[in-house]
This record gives structure tokens, C-alpha cells and sequence, in this order.
């Protein structure tokens, strides 16, 4: 489904990824763990296009996305990727409602069709009571949901989380947890997450260690 073939980054004299080899399949919740600084960020911003890697290749679907010009590789992004960070990333003068819009106006979505499957992504995810209200009116883990279901209303081939649960306390990362595993089974959604949470990589399907740049 995407998979990067020996890739390569160095951020000026340090060498941050040594030819790392990734597979990931339809359906799957992977997991990237690993110490601090051993690359698990940055190959999943190059593996979603937010970066680029000094040498190798990422494919998904069999495209060649790591060579498509800005335009065509920022459309792509927003309609085959889902991004969920640890810091939610949720637009302050926008309500959830329109927080979870955003991607599929950008998508040139008619804004009924987007707004009626941001309405039903809430009300899922357990919401339908906040969505006229602003982040800061919201918990950290009703922002957490929030932003997972800003991530899927494009309806992704994957949904990649950087540190998902590293802003929450234990029961709203449990929540979480459970909410990514709920949503593979109702939408065979696929999710690669990096994550130092041992419970979080330990529920998943597999886990890819990486140290010193490479997978270990």
C-alpha cells in the first residue's frame, strides 16, 4: 500500500536516516517505536510527504509520490493521507465543525457533502455535543478527536500519527488507543504511528523499531 525504499536524510553534518526499508499494507496499524532521535519522525514526514528524503523512494499505490511537482504532491497529500499530531494543529477561530471541513473544501468537495461527513465523523467519534465550539472550549482529548476526524474526512488510504497520545493523560490515550483499533475494523483503515506509548506499540499489528537511522 506505501513503502519506502532506501531512504536517506541528512540534516546539515547529521546523518538522520541510513537507507531505511518500509512496507506497510492495506488495513494495517503499524507502529514506529524507538529512543529519541533514532529518525521515527522524520521518515514518517517523508513517507507523507511533508519531507523529502536526500535519496530513495516512497510508492504508494504504486505511484511514485516523492517525484510529483509541489502542486500535484500537495493535492495528493490531501486526498490519500491523513495527518494526526501530538499538538492537535486545530485552527483556533474555527469550530470542530469546521475544523474537520477544511481538508475536503481544500479538496474542492462541495461544502454540504463535506459538512453533512464532518457532522457524522463527530457524532462517531462521540462529539455531536461540541461541534459549534472552539479548541479552547474543548479538552485535550475532544481535540485529539477532533483532529483524528479532520484525518479521515477525505476519507484516506492511511492516517499517519506523530506521538497521537503524547499530550494526553492515561485515559484519554487509552481512548485513543481504542479509537484507532474501532476505526480499522469499521473502515479497514490503515494507521502508521510513531509513538514512544509501549502499550499503544504493543496493540498494533507490528512494530518497527528503529535506532541510529535505521530499522532495527
Amino acid at each position: 500500500m506505501i513503502s519506502g525504499k532506501n531512504i536517506f536524510k541528512r540534516y546539515g553534518t547529521v546523518e538522520v536516516l541510513k537507507g531505511v526499508n518500509i512496507n506497510i499494507e492495506k488495513g494495517e496499524v503499524a507502529a514506529i517505536a524507538g529512543p529519541s532521535g533514532s529518525g521515527k519522525s522524520t521518515l514518517l514526514h517523508i513517507l507523507g510527504t511533508l519531507d523529502k528524503s536526500d535519496k530513495g523512494e516512497v510508492l504508494m499505490n504504486g505511484t511514485l509520490i516523492n517525484t510529483l511537482p509541489a502542486k500535484k504532491l500537495a493535492a495528493f497529500r490531501n486526498k490519500h493521507i491523513g495527518f494526526v499530531f501530538q499538538f492537535h494543529h486545530l485552527l483556533p477561530e474555527f469550530t470542530a465543525s469546521e475544523n474537520v471541513c477544511i481538508p475536503g473544501w481544500l479538496a474542492g468537495r462541495k461544502k454540504g457533502e463535506v459538512k453533512e461527513k464532518a457532522e457524522e465523523l463527530l457524532k462517531m467519534l462521540g462529539l455531536s455535543h461540541r461541534m459549534e465550539n472552539k479548541p479552547n472550549q474543548m479538552s485535550g482529548g475532544e481535540q485529539q478527536r477532533v483532529a483524528v476526524a479532520r484525518a479521515l474526512i477525505n476519507n484516506p488510504d492511511i492516517v499517519m500519527a506523530d506521538e497521537p497520545t503524547g499530550n494526553l493523560d492515561s485515559a484519554n490515550a487509552k481512548e485513543l488507543h481504542q479509537l484507532f483499533f474501532d476505526l480499522r475494523t469499521k473502515f479497514n483503515q490503515t494507521f502508521l504511528i510513531v509513538t514512544h506509548n509501549e502499550e499503544l506499540a504493543k496493540l498494533s499489528d507490528r512494530v518497527l523499531y528503529m535506532k541510529d537511522g535505521k530499522m532495527d
